[in-house]
């Protein structure tokens, strides 16, 4: 069948040298129009051309369900993104929330042209996409500049200590606005002593702190991703609670109590003291 004229390209295998390293794009072969994007045989994001609305990781997914459930269904937002990845997170946002206004900030400058041709965004999204350092836009972005910040900023697979500390959370909170949130992806395995202590600094930056992983991860059965959110006002945590734990990637959110267990001991990491998240196990995130 002859392709639509409105459909998107389909996405062509594709290895080379980035930045970074090693940058591979691996169709996805049950989704026509989909691909993942593997950086040193890490996988980075999964992006699907013709359904942006399709979200094939598990922490992405909880991560749109955040913004889904913090802001009026459709609203228009204006978000941060630090990471860029394929751009899988912000595609999203604009399918869903017409006329949001996105910046992403990505330190591959090589990554960026590469998903800019192989896996090209609508030109029609307001998405502005720029090259730098995650943690010197962020200090440069004006205060209540944004409805939302979303950190994803990993060197490799371990998130650099200058995004793992509380000066990095402090400067999030002051570019968000009244009513927005601040939602960083961690990385993290038993005994989830990364995760403990970032929540725990994040108890200290904002007044109302959440982190939702799935039930594995939880149990120390497996390394995982686990989403942070901070918040100015209350998130209706509840309806969030909800929806991600009858989400296609089920997943528990604790706050509260809870949350003040969970952290209980764990330090406040200050950038002099701060260190890289922690190196997963071999295999830990393998796809294929």
């Amino acid at each position: 069948m002859p392709r639509r004229r409105t459909d998107p390209p389909r996405p062509a295998p594709w290895r080379g040298e980035v930045d970074c390293g090693v940058a591979e794009i691996v169709p996805d072969p049950d989704r026509p129009y989909a691909a993942e994007l593997f950086l040193n045989g890490s996988p980075q994001s999964h992006v699907d051309l013709a359904e942006p609305t399709y979200l094939a990781y598990e922490y992405v997914r909880h991560i749109a369900d955040v913004l889904d459930v913090s802001f009026p269904d459709g609203a228009a937002i204006d978000v941060l993104h630090l990471g860029g990845g394929a751009l899988t997170l912000p595609r999203y946002v604009a399918a869903t929330r017409r006329g949001s206004r996105q910046r992403v900030v990505e330190l591959d400058a090589a990554l960026v042209a590469l998903v800019r041709e192989a896996l090209p965004p609508d030109p029609a999204l307001r998405l502005r996409v720029s090259t730098g350092d995650a943690r010197a836009a962020l200090d440069r972005s004006r205060q209540r500049s944004h409805d939302a910040v979303v950190v994803d900023v990993y060197a490799a697979t371990r998130m650099p200590a200058r995004i793992a500390c509380r000066e990095c959370l402090a400067a999030a909170r002051e570019v968000v606005r009244p009513g927005g949130v601040v939602v960083m992806n961690l990385a993290d395995g038993r005994p989830l002593a990364f995760a403990r202590s970032m929540a725990a600094t994040a108890a200290d930056v904002f007044p109302h702190v959440g982190i939702a992983a799935e039930p594995g991860t939880w149990r120390g059965r497996r390394f995982g991703n686990l989403v942070l959110v901070g918040a100015h006002t209350a998130p209706p945590w509840d309806t969030l609670g909800r929806r991600l734990a009858g989400g296609p990637f089920p997943a528990r959110l604790v706050t509260g109590d809870d949350l003040a267990r969970f952290t209980a001991g764990a330090p406040v990491v200050r950038e002099a003291d701060a260190e890289p998240s922690p190196e997963p196990p071999r295999g830990a995130f393998d796809r294929r």
